[in-house]
């Protein structure tokens, strides 16, 4: 079986290593010089670093490098998914700077032909048959830019507008006025370095999230609130179990009590109150969509003003004011802005597919329906991979790259299609009604990482021991436990009639 993966980040990567060493034929698309996917130089804005610190932030069987620090910079992630290439030998496999134009079913929807050429360019595509294409893309590669009126205007007068992965260069900032649009992991991120040398450096907040330092009391590292089986337990779940059950009824108050001394915590420790930054709503809210650490520095330079936050401010025009570029906010003040930097989220959409397939993978709000965050019931010989977006994104995008290849090797008894329908759009209406529509179009299952990820393997009959489950419940997950998960999977399906042949996969020590 020849399988097309489009995308070449952590998503792409581990479901290539696990297809192919699984026994099938893999080409990997990667319109980016370079694999990353978020990470890659092309994407990477200054001060980029990972949310997760490096020991529960990287795939299986290849542990982050001992001399990187705690929270690896992007540019030291990218360097990692360059070693999992080597000690895979995915090279072979990869085709990088090289764009997935179209892919369409053929005409009996057996497979899929898709039509690729090289990136940037207007050359003749190239055309070539799969029989399964896995969508690897990205749910936040493609960044949404506000339409603000005045634009035209405020671009002949020298403004720029970036998203926030476009601005790469810190010296096109240097003496500038910069406005930084956004909230969130990026926004911030971005203000720290940018007020080393902008002018200015305002950041316009349409709501100000909470905010979890990486060490609570400056002490104890978030790992062990909340990326744990007890800290995920501590937000409620579509469907409640054990101690779910306790914690969400007769142990309730205690739940909030201790959300509460968190939050409390976090508000005296960032000096919140102080700012005038604590968040409309509950401390509970940190995770009602994603969960965003403080980035370092970022409350203290607000405390001495290199940095300014409008809160509960957008902009309402960009404008010329005394011939140089300029923003008004929605209360009417007007600020010098030479550089607007928007961290406004992302588009999740599949550029490569028709609108015909998009209706037949979305429903009418735009979210994908997809089963385990995998699998498309209305359109055959199609996989998705990483649209599963969690605490634990590499783990989780290759735990699916895992059920994928044992689905592709008939190693699963699907149910019925009309209750996979049902189960996919019960629970893209409970994330919508939790997260108030902020779920990256069903793609996000924080912060309910571990229930995703043993949904998976319960179906397949893998998942992991009572005792090493049990672990998890007060320490942080670690990846490693899942090192051998591929292994059983293709020795469960090995007498699995027509099945593939499983590959040796060539390891690398470097």
């Amino acid at each position: 079986m020849r399988i097309a993966v489009v995308g070449a980040g952590f998503a792409g990567l581990s479901a290539a290593k696990v297809l192919r060493q699984s026994g099938f034929d893999v080409t990997v698309f990667e319109k980016a010089p370079d694999v990353g996917g978020v990470w890659s130089r092309t994407r990477r804005y200054p001060g980029l670093r990972t949310q997760n610190d490096k020991g529960t932030y990287h795939l299986s069987d290849l542990p982050m490098p001992a001399h990187y620090p705690q929270w690896p910079t992007g540019e030291q992630v990218q360097q990692y998914l360059e070693s999992y290439v080597a000690m895979f030998g995915l090279g072979a496999v990869l085709r990088l700077a090289t764009e997935v134009v179209s892919a369409q079913l053929v005409e009996d929807e057996t497979g899929w032909l898709v039509a690729s050429r090289p990136a940037g360019a207007q050359d003749p595509v190239t055309l070539e048959r799969y029989d399964h294409l896995v969508v690897a893309n990205g749910i936040f590669s493609d960044p949404l830019v506000p339409s603000f009126d005045g634009r035209a205007d405020f671009t002949a007068a020298g403004g720029r507008v970036l998203a926030a992965g476009e601005f790469h260069d810190l010296e096109a900032a240097s003496g500038k006025n910069v406005l930084v649009v956004g909230y969130g992991k990026s926004s911030c991120d971005v203000a720290i370095p940018l007020s080393d040398v902008a002018a200015q450096t305002h950041v316009v907040a349409r709501e100000l999230l909470w905010k979890m330092p990486r060490k609570l009391g400056g002490a104890l590292n978030y790992k062990y609130l909340l990326l744990t089986r007890m800290g995920e337990a501590l937000f409620r779940y579509l469907r409640l179990r054990g101690v779910e059950r306790f914690l969400h009824g007769p142990g309730d108050g205690l739940r909030r009590t201790l959300l509460d001394s968190v939050g409390s915590v976090a508000t005296r420790q960032l000096k919140l109150r102080e700012l005038g930054l604590v968040p409309n709503g509950s401390f509970q809210d940190i995770a009602r969509s994603t969960v965003s650490l403080a980035t370092e520095g970022f409350f203290e330079r607000v405390a001495d003003g290199r940095i300014t936050v409008h809160r509960d401010r957008t902009i309402s025009e960009l404008l010329v004011d005394g011939g140089r570029p300029a923003a008004r906010l929605v209360d009417g003040t007007v600020l010098a802005a030479d550089l607007v930097i928007c961290g406004t989220g992302f588009r999740q959409h599949v550029p490569f597919l028709d609108d015909a397939l998009h209706a037949r993978l979305q429903d009418d709000a735009g979210n994908f329906l997809l089963y385990r965050q995998i699998l498309p019931v209305d359109v055959p010989h199609l996989t998705f991979a990483g649209y599963n977006s969690s605490f634990f994104s590499p783990l989780s995008a290759e735990m699916a790259a895992v059920w994928t290849a044992a689905h592709l090797r008939g190693g699963i008894t699907l149910p019925p299609p009309d209750r996979m329908r049902e189960e996919v759009r019960t629970r893209v209406a409970w994330m919508a009604a939790r997260t108030r529509g902020r779920h990256a179009r069903g793609t996000n299952v924080i912060p309910f990482s571990m229930h995703n990820i043993d949904e998976v393997l319960d179906e397949l009959g893998l998942n992991l021991g009572r005792l090493t489950r049990a672990r998890q419940w007060l320490l942080p997950v670690d990846p490693r436990s899942y090192r051998s998960v591929t292994d059983r999977m293709i020795r469960r399906t090995a007498d699995v009639p027509d099945r593939p042949e499983p590959a040796r996969v060539r390891r690398v020590t470097r």
